[in-house]
């Protein structure tokens, strides 16, 4: 697998509203639990639709990730232009700082909003540019949005071999134990754990072959 999905839930699904939430740092971190076995088997590209939520942190996990696999890449591709513009200051703030460690930003609709066929839009971008998801997201906690992201790509994987992965709440519960006890037991924060590097934003990679704006 070369080229990886990930999204799963927006920050508000999981009644988080700023980056100050003590649960971000379990996320990421059931996020690099993952990434880190397909990146040794040979992940080159994470790409996100860049929500404010799962996608940004796993934003954060990947460029923190690429001291260690400088080869590893990441973009953002947005539905429309500016989808951050209604944000509040703080998190325009914590978006910006995540596009300087991003690969290849693009947006596939040249617009701004205008209605739910540019998300369409970006899905099919999304979905045909990739070769399996990660998506955060637990049924049993109730339907989010990233219930689409599932049954589009369950379909997917019976009908071309998608590759579906999946992190629900169990799994990020037992992630924050292990790393609750390994931060008594050391004396430093989870955060410290994830620190991320700034990288500038570089040129159209080669998967991004497709006329967007046509789609």
């Amino acid at each position: 697998m070369k080229n990886l999905l990930i999204t799963g839930y927006r920050a508000h699904e999981l009644s988080i509203y700023d980056e100050k939430n003590k649960g971000i740092p379990y996320i990421r971190k059931a996020i690099s639990n993952k990434l880190i076995p397909l990146i040794e088997e040979g992940l080159e590209w994470v790409i996100t639709p860049g929500q404010y939520g799962v996608d940004l942190w796993a934003c954060e996990v990947v460029i923190a990730l690429k001291r260690d696999y400088p080869r590893l890449k990441l973009s953002i591709l947005t539905a429309y232009l500016n989808p951050e513009e209604r944000w509040k200051e703080e998190k325009k703030t914590f978006y910006k700082e995540v596009l300087k460690g991003v690969d290849y930003y693009g947006a596939v609709s040249k617009q701004p909003y205008i209605d739910v066929w540019q998300l369409r839009n970006r899905d099919d971008l999304l979905f045909a540019k990739t070769d399996g998801i990660l998506l955060v997201y637990d049924e049993d906690a109730g339907a989010g949005s990233p219930r689409f992201y599932k049954e589009r790509a369950l379909k997917k994987q019976d009908e071309e071999g998608y590759r579906y992965i999946c992190i629900g709440s169990e799994e990020i519960q037992s992630v924050a134990d292990e790393e609750r006890m390994n931060s008594v037991e050391e004396g430093i924060s989870v955060d410290e754990r994830m620190g991320a590097d700034e990288e500038g934003m570089g040129s159209e990679p080669e998967w991004m072959d497709t006329d967007v704006e046509g789609l």
